[in-house]
């Protein structure tokens, strides 16, 4: 099992091959690809990027499958960086 910042640095490699989702997340962000290294190290920064997967059910199970992360993983790591809050399908 990944600690909760293991768990968003795997999800930003996977968003790194992933072009499209990766230009959505830096959009979302206001984040340039120049500036991420140093973001990472912003506090919230690493919370945004696990709150980016949960917000879109089928990209979080993209994730999951590719990785073999569990969503309870994610859930865990969502948690531990930004607080409970509850994600509830539309």
């Amino acid at each position: 099992m990944k600690n909760a910042e293991e768990t968003a640095i795997a999800i930003l490699t996977w968003l790194a091959d992933e072009p499209e989702l990766m230009s959505r997340f830096l959009a979302l962000t206001g984040t340039d690809p120049t500036s991420l290294r140093s973001a990472i190290g912003e506090p919230g920064f690493m919370g945004g990027i696990v709150a980016f997967l949960m917000e879109h059910e089928p990209t979080l199970m993209a994730f999951c499958n590719k990785t073999h992360t569990s969503p309870e993983e994610v859930v865990r790591a969502h948690h531990a960086l930004s607080g409970a809050r509850d994600f509830e399908e539309d």
